[in-house]
C-alpha cells in the first residue's frame, strides 16, 4: 500500500480470534495461538514498513488470567520465545518496544524477557510498539490516579494544575491518543483496552480472525480509515493528526 496521506498515527489493533481459529480446524486452542504469533510478527513488519508511527498490542488482558490454567501457560510460554527472539527483528527496523500493564502475577520468567527486549530495541527511532500485557483499561486509569495523588501529597503537584496533559504524561506509557483501533474476529468491543487513548479513535471490527489477518487485510482496514470523516465533535471536517 505505501500510502502517507492521511494515515492514522497510532494504531491498536486486539488480536482477537485465535482460539476459534484453530477449534474451527479441529485443532487445539494453542495451535491457533502459535499461528497467531506468526502472524503477528509478518504484519508488524508490514505495518511498519507502511509508514505508521505507533502501534498498540493488546496481547493480554488482566480478565485473561482466568483462563484454563493450561492456555495461559502456553500464552506465557509463547510470550517468553516471542520477546527472546522472533520480535527482537524489530531491532532491525528501528523499532522500539515498550510494555504497558501491571507486573503481578506475571512471572518473573516472562517480565525479565520484557525487559530484556525493551532494553535491545531502546534506542529505536523509526517507531514503537506498545505491547498491553496483563493490561486493562480501568486498571492503567486507577494506577495514574494513584501516582497523581501521590504526586499531589509529596507537593510536587498542586491540584489545580491536574489537566488532560497530566494524566497523559502518567498513564503506563507517554504515546499519542489513539487513531484507529481494529479488533479482528468480528466482536464489536473493545473490552478494556486504552479506554482513555481511545476517546476520538475510530474502530473497524473485521470478521477475519487474527491468523488470517494480513498485510491485505491490514490495507483494507487503512481504506476504510481513509474514508472516514473525523470530525472531533466539530461539524468541521479535520484531517486526522492535524
Amino acid at each position: 500500500m505505501k500510502k502517507t496521506e492521511n494515515m492514522p498515527k497510532h494504531v491498536g489493533i486486539i488480536m482477537d480470534g485465535n482460539g476459534r481459529w484453530a477449534e474451527e480446524r479441529g485443532k487445539p486452542r494453542s495451535f491457533g495461538h502459535q499461528v497467531g504469533a506468526t502472524t503477528l510478527k509478518e504484519l508488524l513488519h508490514y505495518i511498519y514498513d507502511q509508514g505508521i508511527q505507533y502501534v498498540s498490542l493488546y496481547a493480554f488482558s488482566t480478565e485473561n488470567f482466568g483462563r484454563d490454567k493450561k492456555e495461559v501457560d502456553f500464552l506465557m510460554n509463547l510470550f517468553v520465545t516471542l520477546f527472546k527472539k522472533e520480535l527482537k527483528s524489530l531491532k532491525d527496523l528501528g523499532v522500539k518496544v515498550v510494555f504497558s500493564g501491571r507486573h503481578e502475577p506475571l512471572s518473573d520468567t516472562v517480565w525479565n524477557a520484557m525487559e530484556d527486549l525493551a532494553a535491545t530495541t531502546k534506542d529505536g527511532e523509526n517507531g514503537i510498539l506498545n505491547i498491553c500485557l496483563n493490561y486493562g483499561g480501568r486498571y492503567e486509569i486507577v494506577d495514574m490516579t494513584k501516582k497523581v495523588v501521590q504526586k499531589v501529597l509529596d507537593g510536587t503537584l498542586k491540584l489545580e494544575e491536574i489537566d488532560d496533559k497530566v494524566i497523559e504524561d502518567n498513564l503506563y506509557q507517554k504515546l499519542p491518543p489513539l487513531d484507529f483501533v481494529i479488533r479482528t474476529s468480528g466482536e464489536m468491543r473493545i473490552s478494556n483496552f486504552m479506554i482513555y487513548q481511545a476517546a476520538y479513535a475510530e474502530f473497524y471490527f473485521p470478521t477475519t480472525y487474527f491468523p488470517d489477518f494480513k498485510g491485505k487485510d491490514f490495507d483494507e482496514a487503512i481504506l476504510a480509515f481513509q474514508n472516514r470523516d473525523r470530525r472531533f465533535g466539530k461539524n468541521t471536517k479535520k484531517k486526522p493528526n492535524s
